[in-house]
């Protein structure tokens, strides 16, 4: 066993949530409220569907101690079921958080696990609830970055945020050291490295396989729990990759990660955001605008390209985007399902747009998410929108309050505005002392109703 692994057990098992700074509990919870949000906007949407419906078919729990309800939904699964269910559901409406070094996400499956393995052990504290959640995306993003500085291709993020879910559901679960050494090795070995650019090329309901890296992570707790072994990790326990675990519990990732502001892959965001500041500074509406150049980075060059025919397609589409953004002065879920589909405005405005890659926002990719926009009007004018970074993130945070209003955007339409705000409250609620997960937990599982 390497230093590093201790290291890395003696943070996630013997850690208290107290020994964990404010800030980052608060970032927890901010987070925590942030992917609640995306889950529930997304429970109405066909892959969510799916998904729990697949979970009722395929991962019934044979032992009462390891199932689960999936959340806004009600039905028991296992608890590994559970979790996949929801973190694919939550995958397949790209307005989750992010972490820029990991080129992925986190919160997609800390907070399916968090749900899921809560329906397995007795009730804990809302500060534990909070560390339980840092703990998975501290582990997870480092995971995320030792991979891909030791493999050559681009793996979705259900290839390395399994071993945060590992990490929760050790610590929860109260698994030891070596069983926790086991489950990361057992993870690592089955998470679905799965080709991220393939998935941006041909945009379908696998997204980011997230889904899969919840259900890897749950399960190879509970192999390890019942003496399946599996170590070791690499991606912690190889010389390389050493130094990218040093500063664990030294620096926060749990306070660096990106809120969308829009429910559409990162990589459009910052031509989104550069031509709204444009319409915006120029008091301009969609009549007034015959053309839209954007250079952008590489990856964000290859989005899907057109008017895209299904909701997988509209969120990895920066020209759709940028003509929803000009046609209707926001990007909702409305827009990229359904109706939104076909909107012939937003048709029309797509095709003023190009798209073309800038080397220096390649080269900046991805600490940063960079692009410019050039925008032609009617009139023969020509404005620069000069470099922009996407908003969200430590370069242009959302503050609380904006983090609180998307979460209510989101989730009221599926559950009314009372219980909405009641999961708001509760989940804000988790960093006082004297707070119950179940305080949150009696929220969360039932089936949306607005009534």
């Amino acid at each position: 066993m390497t230093d590093t692994f201790n290291t890395v057990a003696e943070f996630s098992l013997g850690s208290r949530a107290e020994d964990f700074p404010d800030s980052a509990r608060k970032a927890a919870a901010l987070m925590l409220l942030d992917s609640l949000g995306i889950t529930i906007g997304s429970g109405p949407m066909l892959a969510g569907q799916i998904a729990r419906d697949s979970a009722v078919a395929l991962y019934g729990a044979g032992e009462a101690g390891l199932s689960a309800r999936m959340l806004f939904d009600g039905r028991r699964v296992s608890v590994a079921g559970a979790a996949y269910a929801a973190a694919t559901q939550t995958d397949n409406l790209d307005g989750h958080d992010g972490y820029n070094p990991t080129k992925g996400h986190i919160g997609v499956v800390v907070v399916p696990a968090l749900a899921a393995l809560a329906e397995t052990v007795g009730d804990f504290s809302g500060p534990e609830a909070l560390a339980a959640v840092i703990v998975g995306y501290e582990v997870a993003g480092r995971a995320g970055i030792s991979l891909h500085d030791t493999v050559s291709d681009y793996h979705t993020s259900g290839a390395w945020n399994a071993l945060g879910v590992v990490a929760m559901a050790a610590r929860l679960r109260g698994l030891s050291v070596e069983q926790m050494r086991q489950a990361m090795g057992i993870a690592e070995y089955h998470g679905p490295r799965s080709q991220m650019m393939r998935e941006i090329a041909n945009p379908t309901m696998l997204h980011d396989g997230s889904g899969w890296g919840a259900m890897v992570g749950i399960s190879s707790a509970v192999l390890a729990e019942k003496g399946f072994t599996g170590a070791p990790a690499i991606t912690i326990e190889a010389e390389e990759v050493a130094p990218h675990w040093r500063d664990l519990g030294r620096f926060w990732q749990m306070e660096h990660q990106y809120v969308k502001p829009y429910p559409i892959c990162r990589w459009a965001h910052a031509a989104i955001d550069a031509t709204r500041a444009l319409i915006r500074d120029n008091d301009l509406t969609h009549q007034d605008i015959a053309a839209i150049h954007v250079n952008t980075f590489q990856e964000s060059a290859c989005l899907f390209q057109g008017m895209p025919d299904d909701t997988s397609k509209a969120q990895y589409s920066l020209p759709f985007a940028v003509a929803t953004l000009v046609a209707h002065g926001r990007i909702g879920v409305e827009h990229i399902t359904g109706a939104g589909l076909s909107d012939p405005l937003v048709a029309t405005i797509v095709e003023r747009i190009s798209v073309a890659e800038a080397a220096r926002h390649s080269e900046r990719f991805p600490k940063g998410r960079f692009a410019d926009v050039s925008m032609t009007l009617t009139d023969g004018r020509v404005l620069e929108s000069g470099d922009v970074h996407a908003r969200g993130g430590p370069e242009a945070p959302m503050d609380e309050a904006e983090v609180v209003g998307k979460f209510m955007e989101f989730a009221a339409p599926s559950l009314g505005a009372a219980r909405a705000a009641a999961i708001r409250d509760a989940v804000l609620g988790l960093q006082a002392p004297g707070s119950k997960f179940s305080d949150l937990g009696a929220l969360i599982y039932d089936a949306a109703d607005k009534t």
